[in-house]
């Protein structure tokens, strides 16, 4: 794993690297794959013992210098918080007398964002990284490796690379340079248009919505916030991933990359949506909420974030994994990559036996999905 005097090394933590130096390898100003975002997933607990989650970030650099590329790496002893779900090909892989885990995982935890997976400014140091991870990945006798949620310009690595490739499908809003919410809504059919106005009007019915962000941040801001996110990770996932420290660290090293948008009845918040901000993106990352209130998860995950990023000038929102109910609010079916490295040749052909079937179902299904969009035809 060594060519000259670079070598790879498998650090132990990411807040073990200095911010400086981890940061100047990822021009892209990505909020996920920040030493800031990393590091407050290891300090608060989120990942780490107990987790599942060892942070096991590999670094190429000379010891002295800073380093020249890096990957945002975990063994993972399970597929929980992933969004790529290869629960099916851990099975097939055990009742064969295999062991699938642990696994390594590039990846920013617990959130499926799209961005840059290889950290660096050279493309061949790239490709050093990528036979870095098999080589670990056949040293330690693991099964497999698993980038997710690749951003399309580096997807040709892993290609090249040999690696297979697995497509899905997201709903991300596009912003064209609207002025404002309205103008927006001029683009889709005049039916959609008062749907979802009517949605809107009704969802905030006696309630006064707020975005936070920066200094305006409270402490009393995320213990309402902290009460919804258990309510939903306890229904969507059994538990939640993220520790309440979690939120106090973004609070206080994340403020201005962070929009908090809560509702509040009378003075008392009863339902937020957490998103961060990225140069050109918008992530809509957790909501929740303690009253039943009809279409008020689409006005604060969906429209409000649509206002937030017309608001900052940024391209598009991300709203999360799955959910095909965001077509009909102007959210667009976008493909989306992993890519999964598998040594042993016999599993390796069976997973890209089910890959090439899976692919074309899930084209067939973008182009369909493409034709329920709420936009105006011709």
């Amino acid at each position: 794993m060594s060519g000259g005097e670079l070598a790879i090394r498998l650090a132990g933590s990411v807040g073990a690297i200095a911010p400086q130096d981890w940061d100047a390898l990822d021009p892209s100003g990505n909020p996920f794959i920040s030493h800031r975002f990393l590091s407050i997933m290891e300090e608060s607990g989120s990942v780490g013992p107990g987790t599942g989650w060892a942070p096991a970030p590999l670094v190429l650099g000379d010891g002295i210098a800073p380093p020249r590329a890096a990957l945002p790496a975990y063994l993972k002893s399970h597929s929980q918080g992933e969004y790529v779900f290869d629960h099916g090909w851990a099975d097939a892989w055990e009742r064969a007398g295999g062991g699938y885990y642990p696994k390594l995982q590039i990846s920013a935890p617990f959130t499926p964002a799209t961005g840059p997976r290889v950290l660096g400014l050279e493309e061949d140091d790239a490709r050093i990284m990528l036979r870095g991870a098999e080589a670990l990945v056949v040293n330690e006798d693991l099964s497999s490796a698993h980038a997710t949620f690749i951003a399309p310009e580096q997807l040709h690595l892993f290609q090249d690379a040999g690696w297979l490739i697995r497509q899905d499908i997201q709903f991300h809003w596009t912003n064209h340079d609207f002025a404002d919410f309205d103008e927006f809504l001029a683009t889709l059919a005049s039916r959609k248009r008062k749907a979802i106005r009517k949605e809107r009007t009704r969802a905030v019915e006696g309630l006064r919505i707020e975005h936070l962000t920066g200094d305006a941040l409270r402490p009393k801001h995320w213990d309402a916030f902290w009460l919804f996110y258990q309510d939903t990770g306890a229904r969507k996932w059994g538990h939640p991933y993220l520790t309440r420290e979690a939120f106090d660290l973004f609070g206080t090293q994340m403020k201005n990359d962070v929009v908090l948008i809560l509702a509040y009845e009378d003075d008392m918040p009863v339902a937020g949506a957490l998103n961060f901000a990225g140069p050109d993106a918008l992530y809509g990352r957790y909501w929740g909420t303690l009253v039943d209130r009809p279409f008020l998860h689409f006005e604060l995950c969906y429209y409000q974030a649509i206002d937030a990023a017309i608001a900052r000038g940024l391209k598009r929102v991300e709203a999360g994994a799955q959910g095909s109910h965001k077509l009909a609010r102007g959210y667009e079916p976008v493909a989306t990559f992993s890519a999964h490295y598998i040594p042993h040749e016999g599993f390796r052909q069976a997973v890209a036996d089910y890959l090439r079937q899976e692919r074309a179902g899930i084209s067939a299904q973008q182009n369909a999905l493409q034709s329920f969009t709420p936009f105006r035809r011709g």
